[in-house]
């Protein structure tokens, strides 16, 4: 089977490509088009995925798209009906959209095919959203028996889905359906807090940590338990839509009532953020980990649990559910947002084809550029120029340099799917470094100072530092540290987002980490996805250039080559 899937429409489209029992490429659009969650149809992430398997576009078996859009129109238009006349202005903008293009998905995907490739008309499938996430969930962890907890903003209807996974069968067991949706508090929030939706949530969870639980913060969360949201002893929701605007308009909330009921401005962007700020994070993160900690406990009916969708990239909830002992293993992928969606349809529909299911898949699925490659770009450039033959000596000649305080831009291998860099396409600083995470903050990333860093850890170090009794390769938990000496990666409440990185998954990243723990008794380095602020993670040498020449990196090392500036 060849089988193309594909995300798009929303919010960071991707294709991914399945041939014969084995996911040969995948690629989010932002990092060819360089438009930061680029919505798109994914052409260029097309084309990158047909050219690295050698595929002819009419040899595909089949194109999954990652949800039914005719289920996704009938919510919309019942929505739209029920908050008439409020939601007129966004009625008569969305429709003219819907009707030409997302209506009859079947033929704007032949169209954009044709249009790209000259191809014949392709046959096109279609997997609902949820399963599309559940797929990727399930078939990666490796588990044969698991529930699965889907959270997101909304895919058709659903915004929560309980479902159970035996020997390859996804059932969906419960759900919640919009507009009550977890997904859309925490965006709300997200709004009123002056960060951008639908990519910005991560700011709140990384400034939840510096509110403190005083009596602000603990009428904060009354507020927001008794206004805003009611929750049963299940975890079920139920949002009060006097507050929020997103059911009949393009805002989330209705600003006035949220400053009436909190008492306190919504936050201009880029303005200054104040001690109410903090507090108000913290409240919406504690009530956001005590509702998913309820479904989790109320739904149990394995040992195992998948977690996927947007809302689970809130690597602190995740960390409350591992911790909570509720289930002895807990598991995210590399790509639970929509991104990873074009994945998991192909593998969705792939089973549907031929019974069998894949679970052998890496993250590392993108570009790869030859050593030659490289070498031609760097000219090209007028960019000297050190070459290693030998991958130890390149890793001992890093390390040193990290061990200097030097902050290193690492570009190696097939680029990663999915919002964390896992160490391809990474910026690299010493941990133990107290001066680093503001230093890589403002002077590299050009970002908010309060944003915390990743450690990345040699596997076998992990229980001893971070208490992590597993593998955590994704960055998809919280662990408390347990050491006074990585400041750079420790974030204000004691805890760090930790990858695991064991030679198996990634040899060359292995390799760097355990030349510097050679070199100076530390097995963790601080790790950040190659960029800056607004721009998409790099995903050419040309853009590891580019951003190297206007940030405040030191070093470039790209391939086994090290450019000093």
């Amino acid at each position: 089977m060849k089988i193309l899937g594909i995300s798009a429409y929303y919010h960071d489209s991707s294709a991914a490509l399945i041939v014969d029992d084995c996911v040969v490429a995948a690629a989010q659009e932002e990092r060819f088009t360089r438009k930061k969650h680029d919505n798109s149809f994914p052409v260029e992430a097309c084309k990158y995925c047909l050219a690295e398997a050698g595929i002819n576009p009419d040899d595909l078996d089949a194109v999954v798209f990652y949800e039914k859009p005719f289920l996704k129109f009938e919510r919309i238009l019942v929505s739209q009906i029920v908050s008439f006349p409020k939601s007129l202005p966004m009625f008569l903008q969305a429709m003219p959209v819907w009707l030409k293009e997302k209506l009859n998905m079947r033929r704007t995907v032949t169209r954009q095919l044709k249009n790209t490739f000259g191809c014949k008309s392709p046959k096109i499938k279609f997997i609902e959203h949820h399963l599309s996430h559940a797929a990727l969930a399930y078939y990666t962890s490796g588990f044969d028996e698991a529930d699965i907890l889907v959270l997101d903003a909304v895919g058709e209807w659903a915004t929560t889905s309980i479902m159970k996974a035996i020997d390859g069968a996804i059932e969906v067991k419960s759900e919640q359906r919009y507009p009550d949706s977890i997904g859309f508090l925490y965006s709300a929030a997200t709004q009123f807090l002056g960060f951008n939706v639908n990519s910005d949530e991560y700011k709140v969870m990384g400034l939840a940590p510096y509110g403190d639980m005083s009596s602000e913060t603990e009428h904060f969360i009354q507020l927001i338990r008794e206004r805003l949201v009611k929750v049963d002893l299940s975890g079920n929701i139920t949002l009060n839509l006097e507050y929020f605007a997103f059911h009949y308009g393009d805002k989330m909330i209705r600003a006035k009532k949220w400053e009436t009921l909190f008492g306190i401005r919504q936050r201009e962007q880029f303005s200054k953020i104040n001690q109410a700020h903090k507090n108000l994070a913290l409240a919406f993160q504690t009530v956001t980990e005590e509702i998913l900690l309820k479904i989790v406990k109320e739904h149990k009916s394995s040992v195992n649990l998948c977690l996927c969708g947007g809302v689970i990239l809130n690597c602190s909830a995740n960390g409350k559910i591992r911790g909570s002992g509720i289930y002895e293993e807990v598991y995210v992928p590399f790509a639970p947002g929509d991104c990873g969606c074009s994945i998991g349809a192909a593998l969705a529909y792939n089973l549907l084809c031929t019974g069998q299911r894949i679970t052998n898949i890496s993250p590392y699925l993108g570009p790869e550029f030859s050593n030659s490659e490289i070498k031609n770009i760097l000219s090209s450039n007028e960019l000297s120029f050190v070459e290693f033959r030998d991958n130890t000596e390149l890793c001992d000649n890093v390390a040193r340099l990290i061990d200097d305080e030097k902050i290193i831009g690492w570009f190696q291998g097939r680029m990663e799917l999915g919002p964390r860099a896992l160490g391809n396409r990474s910026i690299l600083a010493d941990a133990r470094n107290p001066k680093m995470k503001d230093l890589v903050n403002s002077r590299i990333k050009f970002r908010e100072g309060f944003r915390p860093f990743a450690p990345s850890v040699l596997d076998e170090y992990a229980q001893l530092l971070f208490g992590c009794d597993g593998s955590s390769p994704y960055m998809m938990f919280t662990y408390n540290v347990a050491t006074n000496n990585l400041p750079a990666v420790t974030h204000v409440d004691s805890t760090a987002r930790i990858q695991t990185v064991s030679e198996k998954d990634n040899p060359l990243y292995y390799l760097l980490l355990k030349c510097f723990h050679d070199q100076t008794g530390c097995p963790v380095l601080l790790n950040t996805s190659f960029n800056v602020m607004g721009e998409p993670i790099v995903c050419t040498p040309q853009d590891a250039i580019n951003t190297f020449l206007k940030s405040g990196l030191d070093y470039l090392v790209i391939g086994n080559f090290i450019i000093n500036k």
